[in-house]
């Protein structure tokens, strides 16, 4: 090894997970080294909630699981024994004040990421962690159990490893997969990693046509080919140029799997039923009976979906309204009520929020997120195989999952000491 000190613990990844991790086992004695190949850390927490940092959800465990479609019960340990309210406190006593807002989603008052990042190196420096930045391209074992990691910059000896590289979303934030590797290199099984809360491609042309319109209080539903509905949901809407984004939309991408048909169908008046949309319809009609039918529909529609409303109902734009037939107006009622998206694919998961796949959890110990297959190996954060929906639940899942890996850690290390 090129240091002569004993580090008993590093950390590779110095995100969120990471230096939740890193921060926890120092608080607990641990002498701790923290790799970032990055120039700052935490770079992706900088652009999470649009860059004010939806830090977690403030409810309940028993709420939290009905979120986390994919693999939950490994979750159970983790996040009763740190759940939401426990991440709040420690924030604020960090130095972070925190407001709650629609949906329990939890931001700094600052509404800036940078308050949230700020709080976790100053959690650092109290516990005296070393930050390195150097890239981890090996752990080190010897005899099943870790000795150390390589890096670019040479080898580091250590007792532990807590694995926080993340996925391989967002790659340019350093979420490269290079954790998959390395875990892969010890035997440990990598579930293919896909986007998970990620935008959605249409199969047509009708999105790229209202981009940028973004949707508010709108219901939708995800339907499989099989006409089965796979996730419902309420709130908001993005149209881009490829397809559309948004919350719903991107937890409804958590329920697709790859190589099935989709369609979303999307309320556009959910607070109406269809007999009083339907009256709706009449009141307008009767109030403007003269006028053209692409005219009449600004009191219902925003500006960039009017031409595509038309077009699927059927009704010529000049047509005049007292000419609306009864069959006409069913057809644009149904529009409205149930407007669809071909779904083609998932977009990229470069441009996934999260990564669903990674580490097989069956081979971690979901109390202590310890490895089962080599001794001082511990993972925290999306390296892992579980996701959640939007609304601060994936971070919770690193803080959780982080915590965990660090006390176990730091306890570990403790006793092979005494």
């Amino acid at each position: 090894m090129s240091t002569n000190m004993l580090n008993e613990l590093i950390v590779i990844g110095g995100g969120a997970a990471g230096m939740l991790a890193a921060g926890t086992a120092a608080e607990q004695g641990a002498r701790v080294v923290l790799l970032e190949p990055n120039d700052r850390l935490g770079k992706k927490l900088y652009i999470t909630g649009k860059g004010r940092c939806n830090v977690t959800n403030d409810c309940p465990p028993e709420d939290f699981f009905k979120n986390v479609p994919r693999n939950p019960r490994f979750l159970y340990s983790s996040i009763y024994a740190f759940p939401p309210s426990s991440m709040l406190e420690l924030l604020e006593r960090l130095g972070c004040p925190l407001k709650t807002e629609r949906g329990a989603r939890v931001f700094p008052q600052s509404d800036r990421s940078a308050s949230v990042i700020d709080a976790l190196r100053a959690y650092l420096r109290a516990g005296g962690v070393q930050v390195k930045r150097c890239r981890a391209e090996e752990i080190l074992t010897e005899n099943g159990a870790v000795m150390g990691v390589k890096t670019d910059a040479g080898d580091i000896a250590a007792r532990a490893v807590i694995l926080a590289t993340g996925g391989c979303s967002y790659p340019l934030t350093g979420s490269t997969g290079d954790g998959y590797r390395m875990a892969q290199a010890l035997g440990h099984t990598i579930v293919p990693p896909t986007g998970s809360l990620v935008p959605l491609v249409e199969k047509g042309h009708d999105c790229a046509q209202m981009q940028g319109l973004s949707l508010r209080n709108i219901a939708v539903r995800l339907e499989n080919g099989r006409k089965k509905s796979v996730f419902t949901d309420f709130g908001e809407l993005l149209f881009t140029h490829f397809g559309v984004s948004g919350p719903v939309v991107l937890s409804a991408s958590a329920h697709m799997k790859d190589g099935e048909a989709y369609t979303l169908h999307i309320d556009l008046k959910p607070a109406l039923d269809d007999q009083t949309l339907d009256a709706r319809l009449l009141r307008e009609f009767s109030e403007n009976p003269n006028r053209d039918f692409d005219n009449v529909l600004g009191a219902l529609l925003p500006r960039l979906m009017i031409p595509v409303v038309i077009r699927r109902s059927g009704i010529a734009p000049d047509q005049k309204v007292n000419a609306v037939t009864r069959e006409q107006r069913r057809q644009l009622l149904h529009v409205l009520k149930d407007f669809t998206v071909e779904i083609a694919c998932k977009a990229p998961v470069e441009e996934a929020i999260v990564t669903s796949g990674g580490v097989k959890v069956s081979e971690v110990e979901p109390g202590t997120m310890r490895s089962k297959l080599v001794a001082g190996l511990y993972f925290a954060g999306e390296i892992l195989d579980v996701d959640a929906y939007t609304g601060g639940f994936n971070l919770q899942i690193a803080w959780s999952t982080a915590r965990a890996a660090a006390l176990a850690a730091a306890e570990a290390l403790r006793e092979d000491t005494l």
